[in-house]
């Protein structure tokens, strides 16, 4: 694609990234074919090659209206035309460069702006966003549907095996799951001691800084990995962990890019690329020990199905589509077929927040999909994910390391 940026952004760091990337983009549309929102809306703007003429316009110096801004707003990020991408066009990053230019040029209502604000503040904080889970659950009754949907009812936790083996891997507690799903955490602490791992948490890490960065605060988002570096810093300089273990697929691919989003700093380029290398998401950690594991496993009586979800994140963005299915069916499960797996849930960090018509469309087309199957549960790998399904059905949904830690340990 030719481009001829615009004075304003033609020599700087945000202009030379999305310039590379238009640059590489041949409009054969096959991305069309992959996106959620054009398969709902068919409009060629709800697609990625919509929005990539769109985000070239706005760089090429044209008007930029509320439109633009809506058609940016309604992409899940989900990356699917990433995978279905034959010119490795980083269309993630590029609508992430987009929005913040949309926004800076295109004053949103001020009701849209508190709701945004408040969602970044909110959920990002763990300690307000448990408070504010625990006050949801005294009043769920009460609560409009949307969001008694993201109050999910508590799952104890369970006990979480003490640091005794020489092997320490470092977990993320995050910012939402701690406080919606502090089961799934503690149930990879008991997978991983059976294998003679022990799980620590790093105080002082927190939110992984996807969701201030989805929302255009890019400043806020590198500010929270640089919070998190710090607090992992001294024990993977010790040598005292040998990985970062991600249970939420979304906050893996956030972690992963730090070394991206840090290159320019000079205090933090180095650490956040070690950071970003050691990362792993939970999936990954268990398919490389998957005989050690059979070895745990009680033997079963016969296979159990599942309907897997594997999160736009798991698949898309870490490109790991195959690796928590190979540890189900290790452990005895029998995945179901789902159909236009590839196809996202609808729930995208706080996309289902801010798009609820189009995620509950979204969702409707998922869980009919993971039904076909006739599985009497669903498991996925991202709390956002596993919430967002369970609000819309009577069919259990779980993490699907909880899975394993049942059937390891009852």
């Amino acid at each position: 694609m030719q481009t001829r940026l615009a004075e304003f952004i033609k020599d700087t760091e945000v202009g030379r990234e999305a310039d590379a990337i238009l640059r590489k983009c041949v409009h054969c549309g096959f991305c069309t074919a992959t996106c959620p929102t054009y398969q709902l809306l068919g409009d060629e703007l709800d697609g990625p090659r919509g929005r990539i003429y769109l985000i070239k316009q706005m760089l090429e110096g044209a008007p930029v209206t509320a439109k633009t801004q809506q058609h940016l707003d309604r992409c899940l990020t989900c990356r699917a035309c990433e995978t279905t991408c034959p010119s490795g066009v980083a269309y993630g990053r590029l609508v992430d460069l987009g929005r913040v230019l949309v926004d800076q040029r295109v004053r949103r209502p001020a009701g849209a702006r508190t709701v945004r604000w408040a969602l970044r503040e909110l959920v990002s904080r763990p300690g307000v966003f448990g408070l504010a889970m625990k006050a949801g659950r005294m009043v769920r009754p009460l609560l409009p549907a949307t969001l008694k949907d993201k109050v999910p009812p508590l799952r104890p936790a369970g006990a979480w095996p003490a640091p005794r083996h020489a092997r320490r891997m470092l977990a993320l507690a995050g910012c939402a799951q701690p406080a919606m799903m502090p089961s799934v955490n503690a149930a990879t602490a008991r997978v991983l001691d059976a294998l003679g791992i022990s799980l620590i948490e790093a105080p002082g890490a927190g939110c992984c800084g996807a969701v201030r960065h989805h929302l255009s605060d890019h400043g806020g988002s590198r500010a929270d990995a640089r919070r998190n570096i710090d607090a992992w810093w001294p024990l993977i300089e010790r040598g005292e962990v040998e990985a970062l273990v991600m249970t939420a697929s979304a906050c893996g691919v956030q972690v992963k890019d730090y070394g991206h989003l840090l290159a320019g700093d000079p205090a933090y380029a180095d650490k956040a690329a070690r950071v970003a290398a050691l990362t792993q998401d939970i999936g990954e950690v268990l398919a490389d020990r998957i005989d050690a594991l059979k070895r745990c496993l009680p033997a079963r009586a016969r296979p159990e199905p599942l309907a897997f979800h594997a999160p736009c994140t798991l698949q898309h963005g870490l490109r790991l589509k195959t690796r928590v299915e190979s540890v189900l069916m290790a452990a005895g499960f029998v995945l179901t077929p789902v159909p236009d797996a590839h196809l996202c849930c609808g729930s995208a960090g706080t996309y289902s927040l801010l798009q609820p018509a189009l995620s509950n469309r979204l969702r409707e087309n998922k869980l009919a999909a993971l039904a076909s199957g006739g599985a009497g549960q669903i498991a996925s790998a991202n709390v956002g994910c596993i919430s967002h399904l369970a609000a819309g059905t009577d069919t259990p949904v779980v993490h699907w390391i909880e899975l394993i830690d049942r059937r390891l340990n009852g």
